[in-house]
Order: C-alpha cells, then structure tokens, then sequence
C-alpha cells in the first residue's frame, strides 16, 4: 500500500512540475512576441516617416529617381514582410536604401540646410535608436526563450508542449554597415 502512494507522489510531482514547466516557457514566449510588437512599432513609425523623407528630397533632387524608388520599394517589401526573420531582412534592405537617400544631402546644400530634410534626419536617427533598443530586448528574449526550452529538466517537456527554437532578429550581412548610428551632419 505504501509503494503506491509513493508513486502515486512521484508522478503528482511530476505533473507539477510539468504545469509549472509550461507556464514558465508559455510567459517566455509571450515575453518574445510582445519583444517584437515593440519593434513592429519602431518599425511602423520608421515606415510613416519615409514618405515624407523621400518628398523632401524629391524637390531638390530630381534625377535622383533611381534611390528615390529603391527607399520605396524597400518600404514596400518591408511592410508586407512578415516574422522576424523575413522583417529583419526587409529592413536591412531599407537600412541601406535609406542610408543613400541620406547620403544625397551631402550632394545637394539646399537640401542639407532644409529645416524640414533636418527634422526628419533627427527623427529617423531618434527611431533608428529606439529601433535598436528594441532589437536588443527582443534578442535578448529570445536568447531566454532558447535557453529555457533547451535545459533540462523542461527540454523534456517542450517538444511535447509545442515550443520550438525562435530565430534571433539579426541584420544579416550588412550588420556593420547597419550597427552604425546614422550620421546626422549640418
């Protein structure tokens, strides 16, 4: 009689654990989908101003047309991309359009000393912060995320509650061009 109360312990131990196991890695995930609703907001702001940024330039810049509808065409890609790793590529590709729409003003002075190109450069510098920071808090989301389905004991119960590796949000090739703040020069 008393050996099946002990197993009858073990195995309600056991069933705790794997509720609390559950709950721990079901707030770990949500702490990653909220991580990239914060930087689906940088990004959507980032995507309003561009816009404005791109018919700022167009009045000085006219035979530029050719970064004019690389910026847009980026934007375009960049909002239908969807999860963190197409999102991440999309705005790598905008980082770089946007950084040779920027790189314009060097070649236009009446652009450069616009106070509406001015206010936009420090706008877009300020998101590209704010864009950055959240990056780092979703990674290091992940990065807790990972770790927690990955060690033991709850690597035992995770494949079996569905949770499975998320993907770092990473620049891909260009990360040192894009890790750079944008240079802002009047």
């Amino acid at each position: 009689m008393s050996s099946s109360w002990i197993i009858i312990g073990i195995i309600v131990l056991l069933v705790l654990f794997a509720f609390g196991a559950y709950n721990r890695l079901v707030a770990l995930s949500q702490r990653v989908n909220q991580a990239f609703a914060d930087i689906d907001v940088q990004l959507k702001q980032r995507h309003d101003l561009i816009p404005n940024l791109v018919e700022t330039v167009k009045g000085y810049a006219t035979h530029e047309r050719g970064t004019l509808d690389d910026v847009v065409k980026a934007r375009n890609a960049a909002l239908s991309a969807q999860g963190p790793a197409q999102v991440s590529a999309a705005e790598a590709q905008l980082s770089g359009a946007l950084g040779r729409l920027i790189a314009l003003s060097e070649a236009y002075p009446d652009l450069k000393a616009n106070a509406n190109f001015q206010q936009l450069q420090s706008e877009l510098s300020d998101i590209e912060n704010k864009i950055a920071a959240s990056r780092r808090f979703f990674n290091n989301a992940v990065q807790e995320y990972n770790t927690g389905i990955q060690q033991m004991p709850a690597a035992l119960f995770a494949g079996m509650f569905g949770f499975s590796r998320k993907e770092f949000f990473d620049l891909g090739e260009s990360r040192g061009q894009l890790e750079q703040a944008p240079s802002v020069k009047f």
